[in-house]
């Protein structure tokens, strides 16, 4: 059967990543990218393959039951891969409902609007939950997350988050559709929003502006760079055992203030700055509340059983990162618009 993909959030950061390789790589299917366009998503993302055959755009708000329902039909819709989420932490903080919203209800109608949509054959059908490793909570000074460890969510994100995975789950053992989740780490790379820590650092280093570095700066997270994270979701949805989760990680820990340092230091030798120039700005603000001290995933299991890794260093996509990044200023400063600044100012303004 021929495969004609919903990609939720395909114009995201990591789903434009995804809707990509997808459209490359299989030719044979069609690949429909589902997004509400709101203030992270962007067609300039895919402007490079917006002219392929095999690719159809739909701006649709997953808040829609109805516009779901007639784009399954329009399409024929025989799999969903789902990344369509609000996903800031700090977003959360300032408006837990829209998380709510958009992560839980936004989930629940794509999974009834599938239900209805494969009812007479689920097997032959994928629903690919995309989650994170934030819904597990905070980790010690030791240990990693794996697919058995508990829920423990600490932000209004991971709690979204969490609920989220949990239909999915629920969907597959009282309906029988079939599903596959994955929890991964923190993505950089191309195409990122800058209000993530290292987008938003390296644009404002390029402009001289203060970078915010919450408490101690000693939080550690593991860094995975988007493409590695694209073709895990690749391998997953090919090769993943039905109604099972993989965690998805870079094996690449860092405490947020040496991953600045570093940050820095890369970026002095790209803009031709004195060493040690941009370290200067590094500015240590008010803690956000319920921030997890420290993420690391185990991806163990992903590799043994299905063989993907990381294909490039942390040094190596960090390098690539600032470089994608200073060749696409114009991309940088179209999203960075007067309701960026605005938010921006709302969340840094009082933390100093």
């Amino acid at each position: 059967m021929k495969k004609n993909i919903l990609i939720t959030g395909g114009a995201g950061f990591i789903g434009s990543h995804v809707v990509r390789l997808f459209v490359t790589k299989y030719l044979s299917y069609n690949i429909i990218n589902l997004d509400a366009l709101t203030y992270a998503g962007n067609l300039e993302n895919l402007k490079d393959i917006d002219h392929c055959s095999n690719y159809f755009f739909e701006k649709v708000n997953i808040l829609d039951a109805a516009q779901l329902k007639e784009v399954f039909v329009k399409h024929n819709i025989t799999d969903v891969i789902h990344l369509a989420a609000e996903s800031h932490v700090d977003r959360s903080i300032l408006s837990p409902l829209d998380f709510v919203y958009t992560n839980v209800i936004g989930t629940v109608n794509l999974l009834n609007t599938a239900k209805e949509f494969w009812k007479d054959d689920f097997s032959s059908h994928l629903f690919y939950h995309v989650s994170t490793d934030e819904v597990y909570g905070a980790l010690g000074n030791e240990g990693f997350f794996t697919e058995t460890t508990p829920y423990h969510p600490n932000s209004p994100y991971s709690a979204s988050k969490a609920s989220s995975d949990h239909f999915v789950r629920a969907y597959a053992e009282t309906y029988h559709i079939q599903t596959v989740i994955s929890n991964c780490s923190n993505n950089y790379g191309p195409f990122h929003f800058p209000e993530k820590l290292i987008p938003l650092f390296i644009n404002n280093i390029i402009n001289k502006k203060p970078l915010p570095v919450y408490g101690d700066g000693l939080y550690t997270r593991d860094w995975l760079f988007v493409k590695d994270h694209a073709t895990a979701i690749d391998t997953v949805f090919h090769n993943g055992k039905i109604n099972d989760t993989y965690n998805i990680g870079g094996f690449n820990e860092w405490k947020n203030i040496d991953l600045v340092k570093l940050l820095c230091t890369l970026m002095d030798k790209k803009l031709n700055r004195q060493s040690g120039e941009s370290e200067q700005l590094i500015t240590y603000v008010k803690d956000r509340p319920g921030h997890d001290r420290r993420y690391a995933i185990d991806a163990t299991k992903i590799n043994q059983e299905l063989g993907w890794k990381p294909s490039v260093t942390f040094e190596e996509g960090l390098a690539q990162t600032i470089d994608w990044y200073l060749e696409n200023t114009e991309w940088l400063n179209n999203v960075t618009s007067g309701t960026y600044e605005k938010y921006y100012d709302n969340m840094y303004a009082d933390r100093g």
